[in-house]
């Protein structure tokens, strides 16, 4: 049954470095599809045999290669489930082709509502034991239960592509993938688009966050793998890691496959490796775990080896020898940890890859210090052309990101627009410089209020308009703070006016459909004297006068 299929692999690629990451095997049977060949064991009573068989072959078919980066093989949810000898085929096969789990990625594919879910845990469970990473397929589209994307915490969550297809002109499913990616950075999981057929599609991925990608536009599959295939990079974009306080984006982003052998490995066998790899800058030599125990920086070592007698002295001896103690940093560190652990070593070494290692200290792949330190540098550029020059608050577009990824997430928040009263008047009558300074404090007293309560944003979306998203328990402290203020712009007193809309779980789909709820709000808080606050929720006519009165009440 599986002796015709033959296999052809496509790589994926981060889109930040614009490198292939690793491999997917796909299989290619002869006649039909492989939902066929698998259709026609599932009859035989063979499925998970079937199943596990081709894995086998995907595995045999990249030794062919001589295929050093990450590798993914496909199974059926169903297979994981079903007993644990199921799979010994294929770690047999692993041992065949000299690859360690720990190389390999299992795709647990569709369909998961026929899998025990208990049974479908322990064999997941099971996998990651020994060594193999995983990843969840056909989310979007397919019966991925929600449950397992929080508690199985992928590796990689990959994305259906009729979700990717779709993406350009569907804002709601925009939401749903910025969820996934958020969902990715608590987990410590990676998003991963198939099936990307458009530079539109690729745009919009981008801009959402996603991390890594493979489809026809990228590189097709193919019977040779593209290992040395590259697309143009892409700035890291401001994640959640940067709004929970950390120091930029996470290292996960800037990580390229490492090019391992194991610590007992001879100088010849890394001088082979770098000799048929010119790509290659850096080898890590593994202990039995999997754990990084030596590092060996390509100029380095072959300054060494190509040297009077070096070949004779070092070929067949230990290529620990000309190795250095590796630098390790972990999955959850950001990027300017490692400009810190770069700037804390010996200065031969400051541009030696970076190993980063999991909680168990296994080697999950490498970073380049050159990435990184183009990768912040775009990114704070793009942060400073993003803010305000007058109040140095972000403007009108981080907020929209941040309303939309609270919408996705099923938050309930606040969102409040504030505004100077008259403020043209002040300008007219006291200059636009002491209108300048008045912004420059608002925007101020709005910064120290964001560090003062956790949770809390604040924007500066334009003249003398600012945005505060905020909790519940946050909304009601931050305001009264804010509204207690007395403000003068030389002398003459000024009077602010809050709008503020209660935002439930799916009361709202978009920053631009709460922005026009907002507008009849703020009208009402405008009509009011002295400071106002007034409070609405979408769906309702209600609005909650907090503070101001009515204009004729005013005698």
């Amino acid at each position: 049954m599986l002796d015709d299929v033959r296999f052809a692999f496509q790589p994926l690629f981060n889109l930040n470095t614009g490198g292939v990451v690793a491999i997917e095997a796909l299989a290619r049977p002869h006649d039909g599809s492989v939902q066929d060949l698998l259709q026609a064991a599932f009859r035989a009573g063979l499925l998970a045999n079937a199943d596990v068989g081709l894995a086998c072959r995907a595995v045999r078919a990249a030794a062919d290669f001589d295929l050093m980066l990450p590798l993914h093989v496909n199974l059926l949810a169903i297979t994981v489930a079903d007993k644990p000898e199921v799979m010994s085929p294929l770690y047999g096969a692993l041992r065949d082709a000299g690859r360690s789990p720990d190389s390999v990625v299992v795709e647990i594919g569709e369909p998961y509502s026929r899998a025990n879910r208990v049974r479908l845990a322990r064999g997941m469970e099971t996998l990651r034991n020994n060594g193999f990473r995983l990843a969840l397929d056909c989310v979007g589209e397919g019966d991925v239960p929600l449950g397992l994307l929080t508690s199985s915490s992928p590796d990689y969550i990959k994305l259906d592509r009729e979700i990717v297809r779709s993406l350009p002109d569907d804002a709601a499913r925009g939401a749903l993938v910025k969820s996934l990616v958020h969902l990715g950075e608590y987990t410590g999981g990676q998003v991963v688009a198939e099936g990307v057929e458009t530079e539109a599609e690729l745009t919009y991925l981008r801009r959402l966050g996603v991390g890594y990608a493979q489809g026809r536009f990228l590189a097709p599959p193919q019977r040779r793998p593209a290992v040395n295939a590259r697309i143009v990079p892409e700035a890291v974009s401001e994640t959640g890691e940067i709004r929970r306080g950390t120091t930029g984006p996470r290292i996960t982003a800037f990580l390229h496959p490492a090019t391992v052998l194991p610590e007992s490995a001879t100088s010849e066998e890394v001088r082979e490796v770098f000799v048929s790899q010119p790509s290659v800058t850096g080898v890590v030599l593994l202990d039995d775990e999997g754990r990084p125990k030596w590092s060996v920086d390509r100029n380095r070592f072959l300054l060494a080896v190509t040297g009077p007698y070096g070949h004779a002295l070092h070929a067949k001896r230990e290529a620990a020898r000309l190795a250095d103690k590796p630098h390790v940093i972990g999955t959850e560190s950001s990027a300017l940890d490692l400009l810190d652990v770069v700037a804390g070593a010996n200065r031969e070494r400051t541009n030696d890859d970076l190993i980063v290692v999991d909680h168990n200290e296994r080697c999950m792949g490498v970073v380049r210090v050159a990435d990184v330190v183009r990768g912040v540098a775009e990114l704070k550029v793009e942060q400073a052309a993003a803010l305000s020059p007058l109040t140095r608050l972000p403007g009108s577009d981080a907020l929209s990101e941040e309303v939309d990824r609270r919408i996705g997430l099923g938050e309930i928040f606040a969102v409040s627009w504030l505004d100077v009263d008259r403020f043209k008047l002040v300008n007219d009558t006291v200059g636009f410089a002491a209108g300048d300074d008045l912004i420059r404090e608002i925007g101020y007293d709005l910064a120290d209020l964001a560090h003062a309560f956790p949770g809390v944003q604040v924007g500066h979306v334009g003249g003398d308009d600012f945005l505060l998203l905020a909790g519940l328990d946050e909304t009601v402290p931050l305001s009264a703070r804010l509204l207690d203020k007395a403000y003068t712009a030389e002398g003459r007193h000024v009077t602010l006016s809050l709008a503020t809309l209660i935002c439930a779980p799916g009361s709202v789909g978009s920053y631009r459909e709460v922005s026009r709820l907002l507008a009849p709000v703020k009208e009402h808080a405008k009509s009011l004297s002295g400071s106002s606050w007034v409070m609405g929720r979408p769906g309702s006519e209600r609005r909650d006068v907090l503070r101001g009165v009515p204009q004729r009440a005013v005698s």
